[in-house]
């Protein structure tokens, strides 16, 4: 009753600790979310207050520029044209325009018709001086438009230039105050977020202390009773391993009989003297076994001919006892023969009394399977014997084209820029300070193409990568070396950490397989991506070549073993059962090559 009123009480408990968490976790939520609202507001605020405060600034530049074109038409141009008054025109039009969004708002520019006292109060003042501008302006538009005297133009001009300077003062106090705002904005937002974060610090503290800390008290709690209810556990299966030790004997018998009946569909029992004491519905249906003939002994209905029965009734009688396992054939009613791999297995039901299981195994298919390939084995003798020939000479010459290309290579390319190097080298003249160190520097330049070259060539013949540090590492760098060579895009991905040290020569031959399979994508399937993957199990390392290149048919090239792409495959495959692996390829054409190779790895 105790013990049950604590596990009550530990449940409730712990249902109190996952709703605190819960409110923990859903307030911390609500302050980064009102948080960000907050932000991207403000954010929205400061780009409105930029957008006024540029445009009240545009505004003063625009006033000045309807000054100037007053000026220029009236002391300058001794006739103003039609362009220059349309021109100021405008220049009026987009000020007084711009005025009165600032003034009373807009929402197309989303400037705000709710402004501060402050910004009301300079609008009003600024107001007289704005129109006292624009109506002087447009008075000295209309007088020039209808050529009047220069004497009253004189007079607008003056009056233009006295309210212009009061107007640029006014606009500077109102920039000025939209900055100040937009200041106390910013100042406001970030104190906002200072309480925000001194929340959310608090939650988390409280979350470590009232819910964290507790959890893990009582997590430590229930570990403990766990490792005690184990050494328990561990107690009670060593006294049942004793317990089963007394009865090991028979639990064996049981467990071959049960192996028998669970494992083979064909089985029968029956007494020494060969009648049948019961039998399997499949072995029946096998022997076209019905109650109509269950007065028949065993070896009647399990074939036709009257030699086999005999021979059957002699093997039973002999090996009651010691029991017997073989294979026999024997001759159906529809005189077919039948392959059986069977089993006899003496069992002592009770004291003096002795049954015989007979366990079969239907191999007939096996034994046909067996014959073909004895067959085949036969017929593709002298077609393998000349495949090993075509393979032999084929290797020899890819061998001497190898050994030519790399001489070629170090001819064509180290032995000249060596040349060069010698040349380079006897043409330095130590008198001319300047010639010698520009050939220096480019005796550097050329000393390093000639360094590539030299780890280009012994790359190719065995890289050094792959006896100092392993497949995986030298993968990585075949990858990265060809997609620097090619411009085409090669990756590596070592997909479950791989990195152990194989023996040298599944090394070698993993390498030179995945370097084949690289290689003929690039120069056959055209493709510009190819992705190498390595992965690997316990008893297998998997390695896979995809690419997007244009595909084959593979059961055509298959049957091409004389062209190159034929016998391209065939060295592949002849490679890979050298370490007893195995390779899948599979192409679709128009789409791309996958190329699996699986290598058994051993403990």
């Amino acid at each position: 009753m105790k013990k049950s009123n604590q596990e009550a009480a530990e449940k409730i408990t712990f249902k109190n600790l996952r709703r605190l968490y819960f409110f923990a976790l859903l307030t911390i939520a609500l302050t980064i979310i009102i948080s960000q609202f907050l932000v991207q507001y403000n954010l929205n605020q400061q780009l409105s207050d930029s957008k006024i405060i540029n445009f009240s600034g545009k505004q003063r530049m625009l006033s000045q520029k309807i000054v100037k074109e007053v000026l220029i038409q009236h002391y300058v141009s001794d006739t103003a044209s039609a362009k220059q008054i349309s021109h100021l025109n405008d220049v009026l039009a987009l000020w007084k325009k711009n005025q009165n969004a600032l003034e009373n708002g807009s929402d197309s520019l989303a400037f705000p018709k709710e402004k501060s006292e402050t910004l009301s109060k300079l609008y009003l003042e600024i107001n007289p001086i704005f129109n006292k501008i624009a109506q002087t302006t447009e008075a000295f538009l209309l007088n020039v438009k209808q050529k009047k005297t220069t004497a009253e133009n004189q007079k607008f001009v003056n009056t233009i230039l006295e309210n212009e300077g009061i107007f640029l003062s006014k606009m500077n106090q109102i920039v000025t105050q939209y900055d100040l705002e937009a200041h106390e904005k910013v100042t406001e937002q970030r104190r906002i977020e200072y309480w925000i974060f001194g929340f959310t610090l608090l939650v988390l503290l409280l979350e470590f202390f009232f819910i964290f800390k507790p959890t893990n008290k009582k997590i430590e709690r229930l570990i403990a009773k766990l490792l005690s209810s184990e050494k328990k556990a561990l107690k009670l299966a060593y006294d049942t391993e004793i317990l089963s030790e007394i009865k090991e004997n028979s639990v064996k018998e049981l467990k071959s009989l049960n192996y028998a009946m669970e494992n083979t569909l064909l089985y029968c029992r029956i007494a020494p003297d060969g009648s049948i004491i019961h039998i399997g519905e499949k072995f029946a249906k096998l022997l076209n076994y019905t109650k109509f003939s269950s007065n028949k002994k065993f070896s009647e209905v399990l074939t036709v001919d009257e030699k086999e029965q005999t021979n059957f009734d002699r093997l039973i009688f002999e090996k009651q006892r010691s029991g017997w396992q073989g294979e026999i054939s024997i001759l159906n009613k529809e005189n077919e023969t039948i392959w059986l791999d069977l089993s006899m297995v003496p069992v002592m039901i009770k004291k003096d009394e002795l049954e015989l299981l007979i366990v079969c195994f239907n191999i007939t298919e096996r034994k046909k399977a067996q014959r073909e390939v004895e067959r085949l084995n036969l017929e593709n003798t002298t077609e393998k014997i000349n495949q090993q020939k075509i393979i032999s000479s084929k290797i020899v010459e890819n061998q001497e084209n190898e050994q030519n290309r790399i001489a070629k290579e170090i001819h064509d390319g180290i032995g000249q820029m060596l040349t060069g190097l010698k040349f380079s080298l006897e043409s330095i003249n130590l008198d001319d300070r300047g010639k010698s160190e520009q050939k220096i520097e480019y005796l550097k330049k050329l000393s390093l193409d000639i360094i590539k070259g030299v780890r280009t060539a012994t790359f190719n013949l065995m890289p050094p990568e792959l006896s100092d540090h392993g497949i995986v590492s030298s993968l990585a760098k075949l990858t990265q070396e060809l997609s620097k060579l090619t411009g085409k895009e090669i990756l590596f991905y070592n997909k479950t950490d791989f990195d152990r040290r194989l023996d040298s020569l599944i090394e070698i031959n993993i390498y030179r397989l995945t370097q084949e399979a690289i290689n003929n994508a690039i120069k056959y399937a055209e493709s510009s991506h190819i992705i190498v993957q390595l992965s690997h199990s316990e008893t297998l390392l998997s390695i896979i070549v995809d690419d997007n290149g244009k595909g084959f048919d593979v059961n055509s090239v298959d049957k091409k073993r004389n062209s190159e792409s034929g016998m391209g495959l065939l060295f592949m495959k002849e490679r890979i059962q050298y370490i007893n692996g195995r390779v899948f390829m599979n192409s679709i054409p128009g789409e791309g090559t996958r190329i699996t190779f699986n290598i058994p790895i051993l403990k």
